[in-house]
Protein backbone atom coordinates (compact mmCIF):
# COMPACT_ATOMS: atom_id res chain seq x y z
CA UNK A 1 0.00 0.00 0.00
CA UNK A 2 1.28 3.67 -0.75
CA UNK A 3 1.65 6.24 1.81
CA UNK A 4 1.47 9.46 2.11
CA UNK A 5 4.66 11.43 3.19
CA UNK A 6 5.59 11.46 6.88
CA UNK A 7 4.49 15.34 8.47
CA UNK A 8 7.62 15.03 10.74
CA UNK A 9 9.84 15.44 7.54
CA UNK A 10 8.39 19.15 7.65
CA UNK A 11 9.99 20.43 10.44
CA UNK A 12 12.60 19.65 13.49
CA UNK A 13 10.94 17.35 15.94
CA UNK A 14 11.52 14.35 18.15
CA UNK A 15 10.53 11.36 15.44
CA UNK A 16 13.04 13.43 12.97
CA UNK A 17 15.91 13.68 15.79
CA UNK A 18 15.39 9.94 16.98
CA UNK A 19 15.92 9.01 12.99
CA UNK A 20 18.92 10.63 12.84
CA UNK A 21 21.58 7.84 12.81
CA UNK A 22 19.63 6.11 10.56
CA UNK A 23 19.83 8.81 7.92
CA UNK A 24 24.19 8.42 8.85
CA UNK A 25 24.03 5.60 8.06
CA UNK A 26 21.96 6.23 4.25
CA UNK A 27 24.39 8.91 3.93
CA UNK A 28 27.45 6.67 4.38
CA UNK A 29 25.49 4.02 1.88
CA UNK A 30 25.98 6.80 -0.51
CA UNK A 31 29.20 8.07 -0.42
CA UNK A 32 30.87 4.54 -0.67
CA UNK A 33 28.52 4.34 -3.88
CA UNK A 34 29.98 7.95 -5.44
CA UNK A 35 33.22 6.85 -4.20
CA UNK A 36 33.51 3.38 -5.72
CA UNK A 37 31.32 3.05 -8.38
CA UNK A 38 32.00 2.85 -12.34
CA UNK A 39 31.42 6.15 -14.26
CA UNK A 40 29.82 5.29 -17.61
CA UNK A 41 30.38 7.77 -20.69
CA UNK A 42 28.15 8.14 -23.59
CA UNK A 43 28.67 9.57 -27.14
CA UNK A 44 25.88 12.17 -27.03
CA UNK A 45 25.18 14.75 -24.23
CA UNK A 46 22.78 13.95 -21.52
CA UNK A 47 20.87 16.29 -19.22
CA UNK A 48 19.72 15.33 -16.03
CA UNK A 49 16.81 16.77 -14.45
CA UNK A 50 16.26 15.19 -10.99
CA UNK A 51 15.65 16.32 -7.59
CA UNK A 52 16.99 15.78 -3.64
CA UNK A 53 13.82 15.85 -2.45
CA UNK A 54 11.56 13.06 -2.73
CA UNK A 55 9.15 13.33 -4.96
CA UNK A 56 6.96 16.06 -6.71
CA UNK A 57 9.12 18.52 -7.96
CA UNK A 58 7.54 18.82 -11.43
CA UNK A 59 10.38 16.59 -13.03
CA UNK A 60 8.57 15.25 -15.91
CA UNK A 61 7.14 18.54 -16.73
CA UNK A 62 10.39 20.28 -17.28
CA UNK A 63 11.59 17.09 -19.28
CA UNK A 64 8.66 17.31 -21.71
CA UNK A 65 8.88 21.43 -21.88
CA UNK A 66 12.89 20.99 -23.03
CA UNK A 67 12.63 18.32 -25.20
CA UNK A 68 10.63 20.37 -26.79
CA UNK A 69 12.25 23.17 -26.80
CA UNK A 70 15.23 21.24 -28.21
CA UNK A 71 13.11 20.14 -30.71
CA UNK A 72 12.21 23.62 -32.07
CA UNK A 73 15.74 24.39 -32.69
CA UNK A 74 16.30 21.37 -34.66
CA UNK A 75 17.67 18.84 -32.41
CA UNK A 76 16.51 14.96 -32.10
CA UNK A 77 16.51 14.79 -28.08
CA UNK A 78 14.66 11.78 -26.36
CA UNK A 79 13.89 11.35 -23.05
CA UNK A 80 15.03 8.46 -21.25
CA UNK A 81 13.33 6.75 -17.89
CA UNK A 82 14.06 4.20 -15.62
CA UNK A 83 10.95 1.78 -15.99
CA UNK A 84 8.90 1.19 -13.14
CA UNK A 85 5.18 -0.65 -13.52
CA UNK A 86 4.32 1.70 -10.88
CA UNK A 87 5.09 4.89 -12.87
CA UNK A 88 2.80 4.47 -15.81
CA UNK A 89 1.22 7.17 -15.21
CA UNK A 90 4.32 9.52 -15.92
CA UNK A 91 5.33 7.35 -18.92
CA UNK A 92 1.56 8.21 -20.33
CA UNK A 93 2.38 11.81 -19.45
CA UNK A 94 5.45 11.67 -21.38
CA UNK A 95 3.51 9.78 -24.47
CA UNK A 96 0.68 12.29 -24.52
CA UNK A 97 3.07 15.42 -24.77
CA UNK A 98 6.12 14.41 -26.63
CA UNK A 99 6.81 12.03 -29.29
CA UNK A 100 9.66 9.92 -27.72
CA UNK A 101 10.46 8.09 -24.82
CA UNK A 102 13.01 5.40 -24.16
CA UNK A 103 11.93 3.01 -20.76
CA UNK A 104 14.89 0.41 -19.53
CA UNK A 105 15.38 -1.05 -16.01
CA UNK A 106 18.67 0.18 -16.64
CA UNK A 107 19.17 3.79 -17.84
CA UNK A 108 22.35 3.12 -18.86
CA UNK A 109 20.96 0.26 -21.63
CA UNK A 110 17.95 3.29 -22.33
CA UNK A 111 20.93 5.73 -23.59
CA UNK A 112 22.82 3.44 -25.36
CA UNK A 113 19.27 2.24 -27.01
CA UNK A 114 19.05 6.22 -27.82
CA UNK A 115 22.46 5.99 -29.40
CA UNK A 116 21.54 3.22 -31.47
CA UNK A 117 18.58 5.29 -32.58
CA UNK A 118 20.46 8.30 -33.63
CA UNK A 119 19.47 10.67 -30.96
CA UNK A 120 21.78 13.54 -30.67
CA UNK A 121 20.35 14.26 -26.93
CA UNK A 122 19.33 12.66 -23.61
CA UNK A 123 16.81 14.30 -21.53
CA UNK A 124 17.45 11.94 -18.71
CA UNK A 125 14.15 12.18 -16.33
CA UNK A 126 14.83 11.34 -12.73
CA UNK A 127 18.71 10.39 -12.36
CA UNK A 128 20.67 12.33 -10.18
CA UNK A 129 20.94 9.63 -7.75
CA UNK A 130 22.29 7.16 -10.59
CA UNK A 131 26.15 8.18 -10.07
CA UNK A 132 27.57 5.46 -12.56
CA UNK A 133 25.99 7.98 -15.46
CA UNK A 134 28.47 10.91 -16.49
CA UNK A 135 25.94 13.77 -17.19
CA UNK A 136 26.55 16.70 -19.02
CA UNK A 137 24.67 19.06 -17.22
CA UNK A 138 22.18 18.10 -13.94
CA UNK A 139 19.47 20.20 -13.20
CA UNK A 140 17.90 19.78 -9.73
CA UNK A 141 14.21 20.78 -9.33
CA UNK A 142 12.40 22.02 -6.12
CA UNK A 143 8.66 23.24 -5.45
CA UNK A 144 8.53 26.48 -3.26
CA UNK A 145 6.01 25.23 -0.72
CA UNK A 146 8.36 22.11 0.21
CA UNK A 147 11.88 23.64 -0.36
CA UNK A 148 14.27 20.91 1.40
CA UNK A 149 11.75 20.20 4.13
CA UNK A 150 13.76 19.79 7.65
CA UNK A 151 16.80 19.16 5.62
CA UNK A 152 17.16 16.01 6.70
CA UNK A 153 18.06 12.57 4.49
CA UNK A 154 15.68 9.71 4.58
CA UNK A 155 14.03 8.38 6.95
CA UNK A 156 14.64 11.78 9.17
CA UNK A 157 13.84 13.85 6.24
CA UNK A 158 12.56 13.92 2.81
CA UNK A 159 16.15 14.03 1.37
CA UNK A 160 17.81 11.61 -0.88
CA UNK A 161 21.03 12.69 -0.07
CA UNK A 162 22.45 15.67 1.50
CA UNK A 163 21.77 19.02 0.85
CA UNK A 164 25.79 19.81 0.04
CA UNK A 165 25.12 17.28 -3.31
CA UNK A 166 23.74 20.12 -4.90
CA UNK A 167 26.89 21.83 -5.55
CA UNK A 168 27.53 18.51 -8.10
CA UNK A 169 24.65 19.90 -10.51
CA UNK A 170 24.77 23.22 -12.93
CA UNK A 171 21.37 24.26 -13.01
CA UNK A 172 18.81 24.89 -10.31
CA UNK A 173 14.96 25.38 -10.89
CA UNK A 174 12.63 26.48 -8.47
CA UNK A 175 8.64 25.98 -9.04
CA UNK A 176 6.90 29.26 -7.53
CA UNK A 177 8.27 32.76 -6.59
CA UNK A 178 11.85 34.53 -6.08
CA UNK A 179 13.34 33.06 -2.92
CA UNK A 180 16.16 35.01 -2.50
CA UNK A 181 17.13 33.07 1.39
CA UNK A 182 16.51 29.75 -0.37
CA UNK A 183 18.75 31.24 -3.02
CA UNK A 184 21.45 31.61 -0.65
CA UNK A 185 21.79 28.71 0.70
CA UNK A 186 22.32 26.98 -3.02
CA UNK A 187 24.85 29.71 -3.61
CA UNK A 188 27.03 28.94 -0.64
CA UNK A 189 27.36 25.35 -1.80
CA UNK A 190 28.38 26.50 -5.40
CA UNK A 191 28.52 30.27 -6.61
CA UNK A 192 28.49 29.37 -10.14
CA UNK A 193 25.16 27.24 -10.06
CA UNK A 194 22.46 29.07 -12.39
CA UNK A 195 18.84 29.69 -10.85
CA UNK A 196 15.37 30.00 -12.33
CA UNK A 197 12.17 30.05 -11.79
CA UNK A 198 9.22 27.96 -12.92
CA UNK A 199 5.58 28.55 -13.37
CA UNK A 200 2.17 26.53 -13.83
CA UNK A 201 -0.12 28.11 -15.83
CA UNK A 202 -3.30 26.75 -16.62
CA UNK A 203 -4.75 26.30 -20.21
CA UNK A 204 -8.27 25.75 -19.36
CA UNK A 205 -9.42 27.63 -17.18
CA UNK A 206 -12.84 29.32 -18.34
CA UNK A 207 -14.77 25.80 -19.20
CA UNK A 208 -13.49 24.84 -15.40
CA UNK A 209 -14.15 28.14 -13.44
CA UNK A 210 -18.23 27.50 -13.99
CA UNK A 211 -18.86 24.83 -11.46
CA UNK A 212 -17.64 24.15 -7.85
CA UNK A 213 -14.38 21.60 -8.28
CA UNK A 214 -14.02 18.33 -6.25
CA UNK A 215 -9.79 18.23 -6.99
CA UNK A 216 -8.54 15.02 -7.03
CA UNK A 217 -4.27 14.59 -6.65
CA UNK A 218 -2.54 11.20 -6.44
CA UNK A 219 0.62 13.30 -6.79
CA UNK A 220 4.07 13.81 -4.57
CA UNK A 221 2.48 16.64 -3.38
CA UNK A 222 -1.02 17.40 -3.79
CA UNK A 223 -0.72 20.56 -2.08
CA UNK A 224 0.79 21.84 -5.03
CA UNK A 225 -2.07 21.09 -7.06
CA UNK A 226 -4.38 22.50 -4.73
CA UNK A 227 -2.55 25.60 -4.08
CA UNK A 228 -2.03 26.38 -7.51
CA UNK A 229 -6.12 25.93 -7.79
CA UNK A 230 -6.44 28.65 -5.58
CA UNK A 231 -4.17 30.51 -6.77
CA UNK A 232 -5.72 30.98 -10.02
CA UNK A 233 -9.64 31.63 -8.23
CA UNK A 234 -10.99 27.76 -8.90
CA UNK A 235 -14.56 27.49 -6.80
CA UNK A 236 -13.27 24.26 -4.58
CA UNK A 237 -16.00 22.37 -2.70
CA UNK A 238 -13.79 20.12 -1.52
CA UNK A 239 -9.91 18.60 -2.01
CA UNK A 240 -9.63 14.90 -2.04
CA UNK A 241 -5.34 13.65 -1.67
CA UNK A 242 -4.27 10.00 -2.57
CA UNK A 243 -0.52 8.99 -2.17
CA UNK A 244 2.04 9.25 -5.13
CA UNK A 245 1.16 6.61 -8.28
CA UNK A 246 -1.88 5.89 -6.78
CA UNK A 247 -3.66 3.57 -8.91
CA UNK A 248 -7.41 4.78 -8.68
CA UNK A 249 -9.92 1.95 -8.82
CA UNK A 250 -13.03 2.53 -10.75
CA UNK A 251 -15.74 2.27 -7.93
CA UNK A 252 -13.59 4.85 -6.62
CA UNK A 253 -13.66 7.49 -8.85
CA UNK A 254 -17.40 6.57 -9.31
CA UNK A 255 -17.93 7.28 -5.78
CA UNK A 256 -16.12 10.78 -6.22
CA UNK A 257 -18.55 11.30 -9.68
CA UNK A 258 -21.59 10.54 -7.06
CA UNK A 259 -20.87 12.99 -4.43
CA UNK A 260 -20.16 15.39 -7.68
CA UNK A 261 -23.15 14.89 -8.95
CA UNK A 262 -25.38 15.59 -6.00
CA UNK A 263 -23.08 18.47 -5.21
CA UNK A 264 -23.13 19.81 -8.49
CA UNK A 265 -19.77 19.81 -8.78
CA UNK A 266 -16.76 19.24 -11.63
CA UNK A 267 -14.24 16.30 -10.59
CA UNK A 268 -10.88 17.65 -11.54
CA UNK A 269 -7.55 15.71 -12.09
CA UNK A 270 -3.99 16.40 -12.23
CA UNK A 271 -2.96 15.77 -16.03
CA UNK A 272 -1.31 12.77 -15.03
CA UNK A 273 -3.56 10.99 -12.61
CA UNK A 274 -5.99 11.69 -15.42
CA UNK A 275 -4.10 9.32 -17.60
CA UNK A 276 -4.30 6.41 -14.61
CA UNK A 277 -8.17 6.54 -15.24
CA UNK A 278 -8.19 6.67 -19.07
CA UNK A 279 -9.05 2.93 -19.28
CA UNK A 280 -12.60 3.85 -17.78
CA UNK A 281 -13.66 6.27 -20.17
CA UNK A 282 -15.47 8.15 -17.47
CA UNK A 283 -16.06 11.43 -20.06
CA UNK A 284 -17.48 13.72 -16.88
CA UNK A 285 -14.16 13.53 -15.12
CA UNK A 286 -11.68 16.54 -16.41
CA UNK A 287 -7.83 17.65 -15.96
CA UNK A 288 -6.29 20.50 -15.52
CA UNK A 289 -4.02 21.00 -18.61
CA UNK A 290 -1.46 23.41 -17.36
CA UNK A 291 1.71 24.91 -19.45
CA UNK A 292 5.14 25.28 -18.10
CA UNK A 293 6.73 29.04 -18.16
CA UNK A 294 10.22 29.76 -17.62
CA UNK A 295 11.59 32.60 -16.35
CA UNK A 296 14.45 34.24 -18.49
CA UNK A 297 13.76 31.41 -20.96
CA UNK A 298 16.50 32.67 -23.25
CA UNK A 299 19.30 32.35 -20.50
CA UNK A 300 17.96 28.98 -19.57
CA UNK A 301 18.37 28.05 -22.95
CA UNK A 302 21.42 28.96 -23.55
CA UNK A 303 23.47 27.49 -20.67
CA UNK A 304 21.56 24.33 -22.46
CA UNK A 305 22.93 24.87 -25.59
CA UNK A 306 26.85 25.08 -23.98
CA UNK A 307 26.77 21.24 -24.07
CA UNK A 308 27.19 21.34 -27.90
CA UNK A 309 29.75 23.83 -28.45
Amino acid sequence: MKLFKPVFWESNNIISILLIPFSLLVRLIIFIKKTFIKKLTFKIPIICIGNIYIGGTGKTPLSIFLAQELKNIGKKPTIVKKFYKEHQDEHELIKNNFNSLILNKKRSKAIDEAVQKKFDTVILDDGFQDYRINKDISILCFNQNQLIGNGRVIPAGPLRENFSSIKNAQIIIINGEKNLRFERKILKENSKLSIFYIKYKPQNIEELRRKKIIAVAGIGNPINFFNLLSEYKFKIDKTIAFPDHYQFSKSEILNILNDAKKNDCQVLLTEKDYYKIQKYDLKEVKFLKVELEIDNKLNFMKKINTIYA
